[in-house]
C-alpha cells in the first residue's frame, strides 16, 4: 500500500481536499468470496443482521480477516473518519482527507457476536501504534472502532479496557484505537474490494499479536 511517512496529522476541514459530490465509479454487484451484495443498506441486509465498521491498517488484509469468520454475511472496504467526501484512494494516501482505511462488516449476531468481531480486531493487528501499522505509516492506517449503537460503543470500550493491560504487560504499549460513533463510510474503488481474493499473493500486513482475550475480562 502507498504511504507517506510525513502524513501523521489529521487535516482539519480547511486543510482537507474538497472531494466530490458523489461516487464516480461502479462497484461489482456481488462479493467475490461470499456471493452477497458488496453495497449494503437497509434495503438488502437480512432482518436481524447488524453492521460493524473497523479500521485496522491496510484494508486488504482487514477485509480478509472478517470474510473468513463464520456468521459474516458481507464485507466491503472503504474510507471512514475523515472530512473529504467521496475520496479516491490516491487522495486518502496523500494524508489530506483525514480518512482511515476501513472495513464494513455485515453479520448475523445469532452466529457471531459484535464482541467476537471486536476481539478479532484487537487480536489481528497492533492497536498501539498510533498513525501507522507496521511499515505502513500515515493517518490512513490508524486504528479505529466506529460504532453504530450505544451497545456497540459499550462493548468496544469494555474490550479496549480489557485488552490494554495485557498488551502493556507484553510490551506493546497503550492502545491508541479511537472509539467513536461511525462517521460517513465511503466505498473504496472496485479493484480494492476483496483484493486478496482477486490477488491471492498480494500484500498482507496483519498477524496475530499473541494476546488472546484476557481471561479476567
Amino acid at each position: 500500500m502507498l504511504f507517506n511517512r510525513h502524513k501523521l496529522e489529521i487535516p482539519n476541514a480547511d486543510q482537507a481536499l474538497a472531494g466530490r459530490a458523489e461516487q464516480w465509479f461502479n462497484l461489482a454487484d456481488k462479493h467475490v468470496v461470499l456471493g452477497t451484495p458488496v453495497v449494503t443498506d437497509e434495503s438488502n441486509i437480512p432482518d436481524g443482521y447488524e453492521v460493524a465498521v473497523f479500521g485496522l491498517g491496510c484494508f486488504w488484509g482487514a477485509e480478509e480477516i472478517y470474510w473468513r469468520m463464520p456468521g459474516v454475511w458481507s464485507t466491503s472496504v472503504g474510507y471512514a473518519g475523515g472530512t473529504t467526501p467521496h475520496p479516491s484512494y490516491e487522495e486518502v494516501c496523500s494524508g489530506r482527507t483525514g480518512h482511515t482505511e476501513a472495513v464494513r462488516v455485515v453479520f448475523d449476531p445469532s452466529v457471531v457476536s459484535y464482541a467476537d468481531l471486536v476481539k478479532a480486531f484487537f487480536e489481528f493487528h497492533d492497536p498501539t501504534q498510533g498513525m501507522r501499522q507496521g511499515n505502513d505509516v500515515g493517518t490512513q492506517y490508524r486504528s479505529g472502532i466506529y460504532t453504530l449503537s450505544a451497545a456497540q460503543e459499550e462493548t468496544a470500550r469494555a474490550l479496549k479496557a480489557a485488552y490494554e493491560p495485557e498488551l502493556v504487560r507484553r510490551g506493546y504499549g497503550a492502545i491508541t484505537t479511537e472509539v467513536k460513533a461511525a462517521p460517513t463510510y465511503y466505498y473504496a474503488e472496485d479493484h480494492h474490494q476483496q483484493y486478496l481474493a482477486k490477488n491471492p499473493h498480494g500484500y498482507r500486513c496483519h498477524s496475530a499479536t499473541g494476546v488472546p482475550f484476557p481471561a479476567t475480562a
